[in-house]
């Protein structure tokens, strides 16, 4: 709003009196000095006497009733009736030239306070708001030029900043309460938002009654397909980054914060260049453990239990995520040294009876056939013949006892050797 530089005579619309100045409709009034304090006092007070709370707020409320997001019934009109009442009468008795106690500034603060908070609630914009507010100062400035006549125009002149100050104070502290309480709002429904989440990571999984009320606030249907993601404390920066650019791009991803790291889901689509495949496609790059097609949120917890087992094994020389399908033999690994059970005791033994170089060169093959399945790949991987690389599979059948053709016995050295 731009502070009033001209102060303009409309004649034949005073409400007390009219008086027409000069031969034109129309007279700029200039600031002159030497006017009498006393005097000055007791007609601006007088001007104030005249001025009527109920007609300020019947005018503001055919004006504001005008705007679009006033109009369609959000906030009733009888609140803002209420509102516009007391804001008035706070307002004039502010515009009085006397000091300014505190009592009246604890009046004005609360009605402010009052008005900002009310909006907020209502889902009115913070710029309707404003172009409301403004009103107050249109509508009060224009029943002062009613109720003046030509011998106050020295004294509209000397007193036009400080209306436009009160009004534009009242405008700033109803602006803050506003802002604080949308603050306040957002905190509330992340609050509401973050306790449904964290009822589907409890101790126990949620009954199926409590995941559909859980669905609904989430706005994620019961048995929609899901991905999620875990970090622990190192990398949880890095997935809030991710969190945080997917919501940019309009992809929704809950976060459940834990004392150790982060876990997030979001709900899975592969459509190429859909938002979601994007968030994937960036936490993949991610180091944490990554469950995907998770079949409704009566999986989640579990999936996230294997999400943060698979993070808890990164190291260094992982790229991205870990997977069941990239890292189940080291997660099995995990788990079965947990127990304290040795794995493969009898294979380390036999090896042991070799020579360091046969031992090597066995290993090699046996880690080159158990990472392809292929003889010929694997031959090539190692640079030999695949007569060679048959030779050394077969010796080290004869002395472990495990034939890496067979599934079942090769499983104990993918996971012992993971």
């Amino acid at each position: 709003m731009e502070r009033p530089q001209q102060i303009q005579w409309i004649s034949g619309a005073k409400m007390c009196k009219s008086t027409r100045i000069g031969a034109s409709n129309t007279v700029a009034i200039t600031p002159k000095h030497g006017i009498n304090t006393d005097s000055s006092a007791r007609r601006w007070n007088a001007l104030l006497d005249c001025l009527s709370v109920e007609r300020l707020t019947n005018l503001f409320l055919e004006r504001v009733l005008q705007l679009n997001d006033y109009h369609d019934g959000a906030l009733p009109a009888s609140e803002i009736r209420r509102t516009a009442t007391a804001s008035f009468g706070a307002l004039i008795e502010s515009l009085r030239p006397r000091e300014d106690s505190a009592q009246l500034q604890a009046q004005r603060s609360h009605i402010a306070l009052d008005v900002g908070v009310s909006r907020a609630r209502a889902g009115i914009p913070v710029e309707s708001l404003m172009t409301a507010i403004r009103l107050d100062f249109t509508i009060l400035w224009g029943d002062l030029m009613c109720l003046a006549d030509a011998t106050d125009a020295e004294l509209l002149v000397q007193r036009a900043e400080t209306v436009w100050e009160v009004v534009d104070s009242y405008a700033s502290q109803a602006q803050t309460a506003y802002i604080h309480e949308r603050q306040r709002m957002a905190q509330e429904a992340t609050s509401v938002r973050q306790g449904f989440v964290a009822a589907l990571f409890g101790p126990v999984s949620a009954p199926p009654e409590m995941l559909d009320r859980i669905a609904g606030k989430l706005g994620v249907p019961a048995d929609a397909i899901l991905n999620v993601a875990a970090a622990g404390a190192a990398n949880s920066a890095s997935l809030h980054l991710a969190v945080a650019a997917a919501s940019r791009r309009g992809c929704d991803l809950f976060t459940h914060p834990l004392p150790d790291g982060l876990v997030a889901f979001w709900v899975s689509d592969e459509r190429s260049g859909c938002p979601a495949r994007e968030a994937t496609e960036q936490v993949r790059g991610i180091p944490c453990g990554l469950v995907e097609q998770v079949h409704g949120l009566a999986g989640l917890r579990i999936a996230a239990q294997t999400a943060r087992a698979l993070a808890a094994l990164g190291d260094e020389g992982d790229a991205g995520a870990l997977t069941m399908r990239s890292a189940w033999a080291r997660l099995a690994k995990h788990q079965l040294e947990e127990t304290g059970v040795p794995m493969i005791p009898d294979v380390e033994a036999a090896l042991k009876r070799c020579g360091p170089v046969e031992r090597e060169r066995l290993q090699e093959a046996a880690l080159a056939y158990l990472a392809t399945g292929s003889i010929a790949r694997s031959a090539d991987r190692l640079f030999c013949h695949r007569n060679t690389l048959m030779n050394r599979l077969r010796r080290f059948a004869e002395l472990t006892g495990i034939d890496l053709m067979v599934p079942e016995q090769a499983a104990r050295l993918v996971v012992a050797w993971a």
